[in-house]
């Protein structure tokens, strides 16, 4: 959604990077070359003007002026800013002192309340919370069979005592939902209403009868991302109509400019709780205003990578794995394809990448990224007899050549992964001594210094992809040349040292997909 925004941002910044000292001039010049990039997204005029008042106010004060290296600092100031703007630090859910806790959803038609409610329950019920949720949108067809199936697939109870369609009363239905949730024993009460294809008198009416029929902790206004400037118009009518207490981003994951949900916070001074992506029930996440920030601003976002990989890599496993470091084990063909499941439950590989840091200068090449890559690399490994995934070392030819048959792929491809599991195998060792571990990883420190001039400039890194951070499987292709995810993060979480692995993209382009179809 922010891609426009962030390329024009990121074209910005570059030319302030040759300039030892930032002049009046060029401070003026970048903040108009930022106003008009904002404008461009469609952000409102009134949150343009405060932004651009404060990065100028601060641009021209000590912190840059007596800088070692202005362009950062005012690369700084521009994320501290974004971040007020989203809302400064994230606020949660209020919930009730005495449960249950009643959470009405409110927005126009279209917005993705019902789907919305669905993706919240779940994250709720996964939070240790019993939810209910309530079918009050009894206007729009089908409205009540389209929340039955979401909760359905959340495993969360649907109250539905209405048919809808036109027919029943959405607040006596509210209010009797309340009931029933302490009858079944409910902490929270999940209300889905009615939208209008937009703003009038009776839509107001109803929404604000509900809200006085069920009293809830938090009235939600659920807002379309890639409507623009009327979506803050009507975030703005909700919360004088009926009283907004937190917002929702949906549809994050389109191509719009993306201005209201820079707007929406600053507009009507409610915080963004939670943002929305794609239609799955697991595309839903609590809103982190810094995150955004960095994401728009081309710096990643690491944080969330971890919280991902940590949701994706189940306890057991990664046990498992640790024993195995910590008892100086083989990794083996078989730990490998766990954790490229893993990985692949994280999601499309083109949006982890994304979340690394200086990923956002190679969208090109993130949108030419197949995970079919993937799942030749899992059909490979499953050919093999349990005996080949735990010595990959008896694998001759005749071998080789069943298993390329059995996956449907080429002797090459199978001889591809073999060659570069053993640089995976050969890292795990490295990683299990660098942490003081059974496996000689230090011995490799005192190498003749002749090994650096074998490879790149960083010395003793694998030739081919043996890992990625949090947990990512080793035999993972390539990073283009000159980056480094482990330097653009600061290496945190690394055994000193330690240098992260390049992928190659050309080995996961949909262009060269070569396996079966």
């Amino acid at each position: 959604m922010f891609d426009t925004l962030s390329d024009r941002l990121s074209g910005i910044f570059t030319k302030l990077r040759g300039k030892g000292r930032l002049t009046d001039a060029d401070i003026d010049a970048t903040a108009r070359e930022i106003r008009m990039a904002l404008l461009e997204a469609d952000v409102a005029l009134p949150v343009v003007k405060g932004f651009i008042a404060n990065v100028k106010e601060r641009a021209r004060g000590a912190e840059v002026s007596q800088a070692l290296n202005p362009a950062q600092q005012i690369v700084k100031i521009v994320n501290e800013e974004l971040i007020n703007i989203l809302g400064g630090e994230g606020r949660r859910l209020q919930f009730a002192k005495h449960p249950p806790t009643v959470i009405m959803l409110a927005g126009l038609q279209g917005s993705g309340k019902t789907t919305l409610a669905g993706k919240l329950a779940r994250w709720l019920k996964s939070q240790g919370h019993q939810p209910l949720l309530v079918a009050a949108d009894l206007q729009r067809p089908n409205a009540v069979g389209q929340l039955q199936v979401l909760g359905g697939r959340a495993g969360v109870e649907v109250y539905a005592p209405a048919p809808g369609n036109g027919v029943g009363d959405p607040v006596q239905v509210a209010r009797d939902s309340i009931e029933h949730a302490r009858r079944a024993a409910r902490d929270i009460v999940i209300v889905d209403t009615a939208g209008r294809l937009g703003i009038d008198t009776e839509m107001m009416q109803q929404a604000a009868n509900i809200r006085d029929a069920v009293q809830p902790d938090e009235v939600i206004f659920v807002i379309d991302a890639m409507v623009g400037q009327d979506a803050v118009r009507t975030a703005e009518a909700f919360r004088d109509g009926v009283g907004i207490t937190g917002v929702v981003l949906s549809k994050l994951d389109g191509d719009a400019r993306g201005g209201a949900a820079l707007s929406v916070r600053e507009v009507t001074g409610q915080p963004i709780l939670f943002a929305s992506t794609g239609e799955k029930l697991e595309d839903f996440d609590v809103f982190h205003p810094d995150r955004m920030a960095s994401r728009i601003l081309g710096l990643g976002d690491v944080l969330t990578l971890i919280e991902q990989a940590e949701a994706a890599f189940d306890t057991d496993q990664k046990e498992k794995m640790t024993a195995k470091l910590m008892g100086g084990e083989t990794f083996t063909l078989e730990d490998f394809l766990d954790q490229l499941i893993a990985v692949r439950r994280m999601g499309p590989i083109a949006n982890v990448l994304a979340m690394m840091p200086g990923m956002g200068q190679m969208k090109d090449q993130l949108a030419e990224l197949d995970d079919k890559h993937f799942d030749r690399v899992t059909a490979i490994i499953r050919s093999m007899t349990p005996a080949e995934r735990t010595t990959p070392k008896i694998i001759n030819g005749s071998r080789r050549a069943r298993i390329a048959s059995g996956s449907g792929v080429t002797v090459m491809d199978v001889n591809q992964l073999l060659n570069r599991f053993a640089d995976a195998q050969k890292m795990m060792k490295q990683m299990g001594g660098m942490m003081g571990l059974p496996g000689g990883g230090r011995r490799k420190a005192t190498k003749s210094p002749k090994n650096k001039r074998k490879g790149t400039k960083g010395g003793g890194r694998p030739r081919t992809g043996a890992g990625m951070p949090g947990g990512f499987p080793g035999g993972m292709p390539q990073l283009p040349p000159g980056l480094d995810p482990g330097d653009l993060a600061g290496g945190q979480g690394l055994p000193p040292g330690f240098k992260l692995p390049k992928i190659d993209f050309n080995k996961l382009g949909k262009g060269g997909d070569k396996g079966p179809r």
